[in-house]
Parts: structure tokens; sequence; C-alpha cells
């Protein structure tokens, strides 16, 4: 069942979203910018071994709490995985004050009709149950927009509800994230078609159920408003999707309604090379400027 708290939090709760959900496929490049290159290790096990520690040294930090940290979306064997001798959504929680997301997905299918597919994700079911048995508040899922195509963005979106029901049935609630390719020359169109078909499948929702929506910065400032104010939706969040920090911040600052949910541009900066003294003062500084440009609409 969901938890009431929580629910309150990410309704009304003010500040943002950490997506601390590299999976093995972005693990190699979110390690190179944290300064550990692929000489480092030699195995997937030690690959994880090491984004592991770097997500632990960023969630124990002094900085690292619910004051201005709404939630944080973890990568499966992070789920599974001990911070501080304490389960990892557990720690977040009771220790932090942070609301505990699970990635669901599995990575991308090849491109067709300008847009990639999530892969199939097998026993979605069991790891659903599990996540609930470990605190889990929600979850989040991930396919991308390339190209203005009405026909592939209406299977992106049906996927994306397709996926969310069965999240529903577990009593969690689904992070829906249909990416737009920032860099596409059509961006603006792709979101026109995408805010319209979000808009149709979320009257389909049953009543007493909420989704969260996890959108690429819009071309055009204050597109997604009509969504954020939707009866069905809990929070739009927005990703960075390739912008620096700053860039992502000044976009997110402008729309109102919209809080960040930021990977890269939440790392950008800290180093494993650093004293914690500098890495405490680093991601200090990123909290707080990706929470004042959330908070700012």
């Amino acid at each position: 069942m969901t938890n009431h708290t929580q629910a309150e939090r990410m309704t009304s709760g003010r500040g943002f979203i950490a997506a601390l959900d590299q999976s093995g496929g972005s693990t190699p490049k979110a390690l190179r910018l944290y300064g550990i290159d692929e000489s480092s290790y030699s195995t997937d096990a030690e690959m994880f071994d090491l984004i592991h520690e770097m997500r632990s040294r960023i969630v124990t930090s002094p900085v690292f709490n619910g004051d201005r940290v709404l939630a944080a979306i973890l990568f499966e064997e992070t789920m599974d995985r001990d911070i501080a001798g304490t389960p990892s959504a557990t720690y977040l929680w009771d220790e932090k004050g942070v609301v505990p997301f699970l990635k669901i997905d599995k990575g991308l299918q090849d491109a067709a009709n300008g847009v990639q597919l999530m892969k199939p994700i097998p026993d979605l079911d069991e790891l659903l149950a599990r996540a609930v048995g470990k605190g889990i508040f929600g979850t989040k899922e991930r396919s991308v927009i390339g190209a203005a195509d009405a026909e592939g963005i209406g299977r992106v979106v049906t996927q994306q509800f397709d996926v969310a029901r069965q999240v529903l049935a577990h009593g969690l609630v689904p992070i829906l994230e249909p990416e737009v390719t920032i860099s596409i020359a059509d961006k603006a169109a792709a979101e026109d078609i995408l805010r319209d078909a979000l808009t149709e499948q979320l009257d389909g929702i049953p009543d007493g159920q909420k989704v969260m929506l996890k959108l690429s910065l819009p071309t055009e400032t204050n597109h997604y408003l009509p969504l954020t104010e939707h009866p069905k939706v809990i929070r739009v969040v927005a990703l960075s999707g390739g912008y620096s920090r700053d860039e992502a911040d000044a976009l997110l600052a402008k729309n109102t309604g919209l809080i960040a949910s930021f990977s890269r541009a939440l790392t950008e900066g800290l180093s494993a090379q650093q004293s914690d003294e500098e890495f405490t003062a680093t991601l200090d500084a990123a909290i707080q400027a990706i929470y004042d440009a959330s908070v700012a609409g």
C-alpha cells in the first residue's frame, strides 16, 4: 500500500528528485566522469561495486537529506544492497527522509518510427513485489523520442502506460519517462504530440490512482503546465537531458510547477579523488542550485 506520508511529500514537498539509477550501460560513463576509468575494474561486479561506493558517498553525505532532496531513484542493484549497513531504501527514508524509487526498465530497443521503445521487462511482477517488500514507494521507466513522429510517439506513450498500470496494481507510483532528445530539429513539434498523447492516456487512469511524469525540459516555457495541473498527475519532473547543470537549472526555473530529477547534472564536478571536505562542498553547491531552480516556479 502507498505510504501516505511519502505520498504527501511527493505531492507538495519542496525540493527535487536525485536520479541515482545509472544502469549497466551508463555506469562506465558515470564512473569516468567521477574520475574512475575502465582500467580500475575488470568485471561487471567490480564496476557495480565502484558505482555503489559513489552512490553511497553521495547519500551518506551530511548535505544529502530531505531538507532539499525529496526522493531518489535507485538502480535495482542499489535497492538490493546496503548503505551504511542498512538496506538502501530503508536508509534513504528512515535516516534521510528521502523517498525511494526504483528504475525498472531494462534499456531501449533499436530505433523505429523515430523512437526507442523499452525492451521487454521479464518477471516485472516479481520485481515489483520485491520492491514493495523493500520499502520502495514508486518506479521509473524510460523510453526515448527522437523525432516528431505521431505513430512512434503514440507507441511510446501506450507502452509507458501499459507498464504504469502494472506498477499501479502493486500499489506503487510510476514515473513515466518518455524522454525527447534535446538536440533534434523538430523537438518542439515532438513535444506537442507528446503532450496530447499523454493527456489522452491520463484521462483513462482510474479514479484514485495517480502517476508522475519525467520529461525533457521543453522548448516552449510552461509547455507542460497543463500536465502539472492534471488531476491524475502527482508531479511533473524534468530531466537534464544533456544540458549542463547551469543550463538545466536556468531552463527549469522558468517552468512553473516543474521540479528537477537530475542524474549527471547532480553529480557534475564530483570526483573520487576529492577529499571529504571538497566532495561535500561540491555536492552541497549542486544540491542548492538544483533546489533553487526547482522551487523557483
